[in-house]
């Protein structure tokens, strides 16, 4: 027993030396590990993770560049931006976002209609984004929200740049407006490779010249490298790359010239384009109604939105370059050039006007029912005679007729910088063979039969033009053949740099009329305005100038007498007028379309009359005043 007792003893003396020595070897196995990983992580790995951690301390912040202004050709803004201060909400940082709202309110009014543009906007954006819930603060309301602030985390004030456009309503259609940016404006942004500029931005150029413009009004972006703390809050700023401002735009509109047209309307339905034969430049483009862009600055109410599109007037719609409507007897004019560069006519071939051409067993009846008697083709158009065209149209063809006026653009886009690209202007019909091949599809509705040309020699059946196809064709025949691209803007302009990119006038077509042809129909047109169909309004002008007045209907009499008492207003011809002066070295060139408004002498003709007084003279129609802009004391 006792013998056994020290081998025991030392055996268990082992097995504990043992075991120190295992844990030993762990300790210094685990010690060296650490040593390993402290060894990894700050020396192996310390450029991954000292990056890594610079940014969870850093961020980039985008800072979105300030808008290019628009001014007309004189200078005067037309669109700028203001500064105001906004008082915006983090989402990611509001745990009940209702409960918020109803708390501010209590501090600053919120209305309905701000919760409701708030709401779209949280929509759209990011978690993280910063939203307006209110914008335009008052001293007041910015004085009552300091008091409280530390009520309201996640709520803050910044000052952001609105768009502005001091003359509300007036040139809104060739101005357009902007708004938030969507999922089909970001499918543009990465075509164009611009991602990367627009971040920051939200908003957009929506229409017009907003819209085509864009890429030069927006700017570039700048950033801030800012550092934040654990919650996310900025704690100061780094390094600061800023923005570079868009550049400004000049156009060739004259707005005291817009704004007289626009005035001159009244409130009647239409459109008026005015341009100068030499360049093209668009001196003034109406579409009446028109509508103020500055409810889309900040988002339209649902109210308003509502309004526009469903107002039977469709104010929203650019009548200048998307209505299409038969050019009546403004066709006329065009129709004598091409009789008269085909052969088919010359000025002193004549016809007995009866007061109807007989075609198989359809009679075509005049405007006049007792006829003019011998008509020429000076008299045709002065008198403005149905008969002697539904001739010249028979004889002419209708392969002819498309063939000639095809290149004075009837039937085209015209290219004008509005709008993405072409997407906003319509095409219009130049009826032709091949065109009623592709419209219909049945055999039958396709052929081309001789009777349907009749009418096209007075701008009726299937014709339909834009009022601004219109005026870019009396352009070029004011202009002797030579047809240039329509545009609005002069120039692009640098703020920064001060250089400024000129919008070259572009010659679409040099049309080889015949000069002593060209002459016969701008003297025939000439006197429209002293002894024909406009003379009671021009008569006495003290200048000279060139026109046709025009009328056409709207829906097919079929023979019968038109009487416009007996006929619903929307039922009425649409009233049509076209001119140019000075008449020897034209520098202005316009077509006029009044919607249902009857006659052209007596409805488009009297506007054309004051807008040529006042470009060519200076003069205003009696108590006419034209507005004052309202520009934000902040306007930039």
């Amino acid at each position: 027993m006792n013998a056994f007792l020290p081998n025991q003893k030392e055996q268990e003396t082992e097995r504990f030396r043992a075991r120190i020595l295992c844990a030993f070897l762990l300790v210094f196995l685990g010690f060296c590990t650490l040593l390993w990983r402290f060894y990894y992580l700050q020396i192996v790995q310390y450029a991954n993770f000292h990056t890594r951690a610079e940014e969870n301390r850093i961020t980039l912040l985008p800072v979105a560049p300030t808008r290019g202004l628009i001014v007309d050709k004189n200078g005067v803004p037309l669109v700028h931006n203001f500064s105001s201060l906004t008082l915006e909400i983090v989402p990611a940082r509001i745990k009940n976002i209702n409960e918020l709202l109803d708390e501010l309110n209590e501090v600053i009014p919120i209305t309905e209609k701000e919760r409701q543009n708030f709401a779209r906007k949280r929509a759209a954006g990011k978690r993280f984004d910063s939203i307006p819930i209110k914008t335009r603060l008052t001293e007041e309301e910015l004085a009552k929200f300091s008091a409280a602030h530390f009520r309201f985390p996640g709520v803050e004030v910044k000052a952001r740049f609105f768009r502005e456009y001091p003359f509300g309503k007036i040139a809104a259609h060739s101005l357009g407006y902007v708004g938030r940016i969507s999922s089909k404006d970001n499918e543009w942004i990465e075509e164009r490779e611009e991602t990367t500029n627009y971040k920051g931005t939200d908003q957009i150029g929506k229409t017009a010249l907003e819209q085509h413009y864009e890429f030069d009004l927006h700017g570039q972006s700048g950033w801030q490298q800012v550092e934040i703390d654990s919650a996310g809050q900025p704690l100061r700023i780094l390094k600061n790359m800023p923005p570079i401002v868009g550049s400004n735009l000049k156009l060739t509109i004259d707005i005291r010239l817009q704004e007289l047209a626009e005035k001159a309307f009244g409130k009647r339905r239409g459109s008026l384009v005015a341009i100068n034969p030499q360049t093209g430049g668009i001196l003034a483009l109406v579409s009446m109604p028109s509508f103020d862009p500055n409810l889309f600055v900040d988002g339209i109410s649902t109210t308003n939105w509502k309004e526009l599109n469903e107002h039977p007037d469709r104010p929203l719609i650019n009548r200048a370059i998307n209505g299409a409507y038969p050019p009546g007897s403004t066709f006329k004019p065009f129709m004598a050039l091409a009789g008269l560069e085909y052969g088919k006519r010359t000025p002193f071939q004549g016809i007995n006007d009866l007061g109807f051409f007989q075609f198989g067993d359809h009679r075509f009846r005049d405007d006049k029912r007792s006829g003019h008697g011998w008509v020429d083709l000076h008299r045709s158009i002065v008198v403005s005679c149905d008969t002697y065209y539904y001739h010249l149209a028979n004889d002419l063809g209708i392969d002819l007729i498309a063939q000639f006026m095809s290149p004075l653009g009837f039937g085209q886009k015209t290219g004008i910088d509005l709008g993405k690209d072409d997407s906003g202007e319509s095409k219009g019909v130049l009826p032709s063979k091949e065109w009623k091949k592709k419209r219909f599809k049945t055999p039958a509705q396709q052929q081309w039969y001789a009777g349907e040309t009749i009418s096209i020699g007075i701008g009726q059946g299937y014709n339909a033009y834009t009022p601004l196809q219109l005026a870019s064709a009396v352009a070029t025949l004011a202009n002797n053949g030579i047809r240039y691209r329509p545009h609005l803007v002069e120039s692009v302009e640098n703020p920064v740099t001060g250089k400024s990119r000129k919008i070259e006038p572009r010659p679409l077509a040099i049309l080889p009329w015949k000069r002593k042809n060209v002459q016969v129909v701008q003297n025939a047109m000439r006197d429209v305005m002293t002894h024909g169909t406009a003379a009671r309004i021009f008569g006495n002008a003290p200048y000279q100038a060139a026109g046709k007045t025009g009328t056409a209907q709207v829906f097919s009499l079929k023979g019968a007498e038109y009487r416009a008492s007996s006929l619903k207003e929307h039922l009425h011809d649409h009233a049509l007028f076209v001119a140019y002066a000075p008449f020897e070295n034209p520098s202005i060139a316009l077509a006029i379309l009044v919607e249902n408004g009857g006659f052209g002498a007596s409805s488009a003709a009297p506007i054309a009359r004051k807008v040529l007084d006042y470009y060519l003279l200076g003069k205003t129609p009696a108590g006419f005043e034209f507005t004052t802009p309202k520009i934000s004391e902040d306007a930039r």
